[in-house]
């Protein structure tokens, strides 16, 4: 899992510095989403529960922001987030990213397995349909 994340800057929204080798072993959801869109700030805090809910060591969310600013990462940061990771405004990793992911639209939620295979690019519809635990057991099978 970390060799997807290797050589990115990862920051917790708390504002704590954190090495992607941490995510080894993990079952990550990439949170690619931005503050001008309008169904990312109505699915962010849906988002929130269900990590909250979840609560487990063994996920983690890397939010990747396609923000034009600055400014506008940090608004969205404070307004609707949980306390997961985030990519630093303006890294070089944002687009290949992206593109590694062959994200078209946001907001998307992209499931890893603890190996970094794509178990699912909908997870944001698994967010709307099932209860927490029920889909971490699922992504951890």
């Amino acid at each position: 899992m970390a060799s997807v994340f290797q050589g990115v800057d990862l920051k917790r929204n708390n504002g704590g510095d954190e090495d992607a080798s941490k995510l080894k072993g993990k079952v990550v959801g990439v949170y690619l989403s931005a503050h001008w869109c309008a169904p990312c700030r109505n699915f962010t805090p849906v988002l929130k529960k269900f990590y909250n809910k979840i609560s487990d060591d063994d996920f983690e969310i890397v939010f990747v922001s396609l923000d034009r600013t600055q400014s506008d990462l940090n608004n969205y940061l404070k307004e609707a987030h949980g306390d997961w990771l985030y990519v630093p405004f303006g890294d070089k990793n944002i687009e290949s990213l992206s593109d590694k992911f062959g994200v078209s639209g946001i907001p998307a939620l992209i499931i890893l397995k603890r190996d970094g295979t794509v178990i699912t690019k909908e997870g944001c519809a698994v967010v709307f349909s099932k209860l927490p635990k029920d889909a971490l057991s699922a992504w951890k099978a």
